[in-house]
């Protein structure tokens, strides 16, 4: 009897933070979903080719420029990846089909201490969704 509700205490506690947890990413087809979605490929993930898939225009272009600048780089699971945590600091509209986002990142490098970068992406939307349409890091 003790077990059923040492179980029925642990789903009561662990559904609702689940919850909640889940519900913390924007809908992927929102504005800010697709900048977190292209702020995980890109940066916590390091997959440029995920990346891509969130980008348009200059954005593609600037990644497809650093795919070619880091071919024959492998990234697996061998690979000292970075510990990447990121947080929405100003949302500005700039139009009904542009905004931009600014956050501020923090990179936390094994053996090398952690560090700090301003990610502005701007977004457009397109009749297919929002798209990133640049992205700028800024040393702070």
């Amino acid at each position: 009897m003790q077990l059923f509700h040492l179980f029925h205490l642990v789903l009561s506690i662990f559904f609702p933070v689940l919850f909640l947890v889940s519900g913390c990413q924007p809908e992927p087809n929102t504005a800010r979903g697709t900048a977190e979605r292209f702020l995980d490929a890109h940066y916590v993930q390091i997959d440029l080719q995920a990346a891509k898939a969130y980008c348009t225009g200059f954005a593609r272009s600037r990644i497809k420029e650093e795919i070619q600048l880091t071919a024959g780089q492998t990234i697996d699971a061998t690979t000292r990846q970075p510990r990447v945590y990121y947080q929405l600091v100003e949302e500005t509209l700039r139009s009904e089909s542009s905004i931009s986002f600014l956050y501020e990142t923090h990179f936390d490098v094994d053996g090398a201490g952690r560090f700090t970068k301003n990610i502005l992406l701007t977004l457009r939307s397109q009749a297919d969704g929002w798209w990133v349409v640049n992205y700028r890091e800024f040393d702070q």
